[in-house]
């Protein structure tokens, strides 16, 4: 914005070419215009980290805050946007009238079961990415982390019981990608705040809940401890014991997720099994399972492909990927960076860390390739230099 001529092509009348140009053929808005690279954070404010329905104005300090991963990780551009309303039909009409500013939509801390409705509703209705952050992307790197916390105790997936606390978005949509990659729906106990969803229950049900009921009988988050391989907590802070730890089969995961506080302590939990694989959603810890490892590289590799949606495939690619990568020799940075942790694959390290670049130019990539083996690409990349690509992209 130097000259005359650069003020005549950044507006008028140079501008008029390009609007003539996505008149004729709106996919030429990729071309002329930042649509391939934005992406709408939205949320209405009612389910909000740990802290739940606090407004669509309080919700915009997390918004924004993302804004910041996605362009600092993987150079994806935000608008994060505010909706005050709770009501289903508003949301979707919203969101559905300013999506063509966008190449994708990621919505954000918006309670169950109106999330679900939201997603649905909107992935019909749009050609481009909505993907409900809370569900998708804490099941991709939940999937990521069991992978190598499996492999480290010798079990297999089809095989481990399996509990869950927490059956509301993020909950929901882990069971649903972990079945993907082959565990078995009755070795699965989901638990809300009243404890077991059990073949029968009536109090507190909705359809979403009923879809994962089954034959036990565990009525309490204790009762489904006893003898289970894997515990996934995306609930409360502080409601698992000691007790309930030890309880569990030889050589148990716990995932213990709730932010800022994990259902147990890492150092209790740690302290009741010391065969235990151990994840929790903060960076203080080893073994950080937080979704910061998915929403910014799932973009980038669906962004460039121009995607019509982020499906199931794309997110089983990124959480292989990402447990590839854990496997991995770490580089010298990433360890100057987490000094005093031990980086090498093994119990206290399943999953790489959010400070190690190479999570973009794995993930990503392997993304884009599902997404055009897939078809529900409208770009391809050229996949043997795609990650050199993305990598130019954060310098």
């Amino acid at each position: 914005m130097e000259t005359q001529r650069d003020l005549s092509l950044a507006y008028s009348p140079g501008v008029a070419e390009p609007v003539k140009a996505i008149d004729e053929d709106v996919q030429t808005a990729y071309d002329y215009t930042n649509k391939g690279n934005l992406v709408g954070i939205i949320s209405n404010g009612t389910a909000i980290l740990g802290l739940g329905n606090r407004g669509a104005l309080a919700s915009k300090p997390v918004m924004e805050g993302k804004a910041v991963l996605f362009k600092k990780f993987a150079d994806v551009d935000v608008f994060d946007i505010e909706v005050n309303t709770e009501i289903v039909e508003d949301m979707v009409e919203t969101i559905a009238h300013i999506a063509p500013t966008f190449g994708g939509i990621n919505l954000e801390d918006i309670r169950a079961p109106e999330c679900f409705e939201i997603e649905d509703m909107l992935r019909k209705r749009l050609d481009i990415p909505v993907f409900h952050d809370d569900q998708h992307g804490t099941a991709t790197v939940v999937a990521a982390g069991l992978i190598n916390a499996l492999e480290i105790q010798e079990k297999k997936i089809a095989e481990v019981k399996i509990v869950i606390s927490g059956a509301g978005a993020a909950g929901i949509a882990t069971i649903k990608l972990l079945i993907a990659f082959g565990a078995k729906k009755e070795n699965i106990l989901l638990c809300d705040s009243l404890g077991v969803i059990y073949a029968g229950r009536t109090e507190r049900m909705s359809s979403h809940k009923e879809e994962w009921m089954v034959e036990t009988d565990a009525r309490s988050l204790e009762d489904a401890f006893k003898d289970a391989d894997v515990f996934i907590g995306v609930s409360l802070g502080n409601i698992v014991t000691s007790a309930m730890v030890q309880s569990m089969a030889p050589k148990p995961i716990i995932f213990a997720m709730a932010n800022p506080d994990p259902e147990i302590g890492y150092d209790e939990a740690k302290a009741a099994r010391d065969d235990l694989v151990m994840g929790t959603g903060r960076s203080d810890f080893p073994n950080q399972v937080n979704n910061v490892l998915g929403f910014p590289f799932i973009f980038r590799g669906a962004l460039d492909t121009r995607a019509t949606t982020i499906n199931e495939e794309m997110q089983i690619a990124a959480a292989q990927a990402l447990a590839n990568l854990a496997k991995e020799e770490c580089p010298d940075y990433v360890r100057e960076a987490y000094e005093g942790e031990d980086l090498q694959f093994g119990p206290d390290y399943i999953i790489p860390k959010p400070l190690d670049h190479r999570v973009l130019t794995w993930v990503a990539p392997a993304v884009a390739k599902a997404a055009i083996d897939t078809g529900v690409a409208r770009k391809e990349v050229d996949l043997n230099t795609y990650a050199d690509t993305v990598a130019k992209r954060v310098g």
